[in-house]
């Protein structure tokens, strides 16, 4: 047994979570075989073609990990694992905000497209939709991959989204939080609003903050500087300024815990995947390993 392994205890929490074979066509490849060799690369970040014989044929496994990625089975296991999550906090759920940035290998570029690959000027591209193909970003670092997620107290990823690395982080902040769906153990719809949102100066803005009041969940977002000032100076049309608890925001660094568990898979801090779709899908995978050794309770 390889230290990257299900355990038999693992393993007894995400088989009921697994996709069933097809009632046409060929059967699946033993699963718990085909998840072990995903886990391994995910872990290690070797080539597909470099996955140890113990795992099986390794185009077996990549195309499970692709096809998987692609129809959103990754995510559906996720959600089966975070079922109930919240109910432990009750209406105090409190989720908190972040981004990491990602560096991409050489190979994570040159995904086929319509538009070609990176464009240079004068070619009649549209180089604002050409540039953020895929997900990569080219930066004065080189290219690039931001992560955005939601993480739960526990450090533990709820929502995520994937951008280039050059975008900022304000813009995302709502379509994260659009992402958080935690599944009822009973009857009943998912959970989507938590009771409250921790993050950075970086997503203090009007927007964000009418439309986390437009859904009454709490903010505890730092106001920056320059936009403390502007509202002295406006007197009394700048309004009230925003309340913040400070003691609530000393819990804020739960985000940047998750990213670094989720960084500790090595395929996740260093994007070699061409797909967005399938870099998604090996965040995901790393999410599956880190909920599964934290189960809920």
């Amino acid at each position: 047994m390889n230290r990257h392994d299900l355990t038999d205890a693992e393993w007894e929490r995400l088989a009921p979570l697994l996709p069933a074979n097809p009632r046409q066509g060929g059967r699946w490849a033993d699963h718990r075989r085909m998840i072990n060799g995903v886990f391994f690369r995910v872990r290690t970040t070797i080539t597909w073609r470099d996955l140890p014989p113990c795992h099986g044929n390794w185009k077996t496994v990549h195309n499970r990990h692709r096809h998987w990625s692609m129809d959103g089975t990754w995510g559906k296991i996720l959600d089966g694992l975070r079922t109930g999550c919240d109910e432990a906090e009750g209406e105090d759920w409190t989720v908190s905000v972040d981004s990491a940035v990602v560096r991409a290998h050489q190979h994570a570029a040159g995904a086929r497209s319509a538009v070609g690959r990176f464009p240079v000027k004068g070619d009649g591209v549209d180089h604002k939709t050409a540039r953020g193909r895929e997900a990569l970003g080219r930066p004065r670092g080189g290219l690039s991959t931001k992560v955005h997620l939601a993480a739960d107290r526990r450090c533990r990823l709820i929502a995520r989204i994937i951008s280039p690395g050059r975008h900022g982080d304000s813009p995302y902040f709502r379509r994260v939080l659009e992402g958080v769906r935690i599944q009822r153990r009973g009857p009943g719809r998912p959970r989507k609003r938590p009771g409250r949102v921790l993050a950075d100066k970086a997503y203090s803005s009007r927007a964000n903050r009418a439309y986390l009041r437009r859904r009454s969940i709490k903010a505890v977002i730092p106001i920056k500087k320059d936009q403390q000032t502007n509202r002295v100076k406006q007197g009394s049309r700048g309004g009230r300024p925003p309340g913040f608890d400070a003691e609530r925001y000393k819990e804020r660094n739960t985000a940047e815990r998750c990213i670094n568990k989720l960084k500790g898979y090595r395929a996740v801090a260093l994007r070699t995947d061409k797909r967005e779709r399938i870099y998604q899908g090996t965040v995901d995978i790393a999410s599956v390993r880190i909920w599964l050794r934290d189960p809920v309770q």
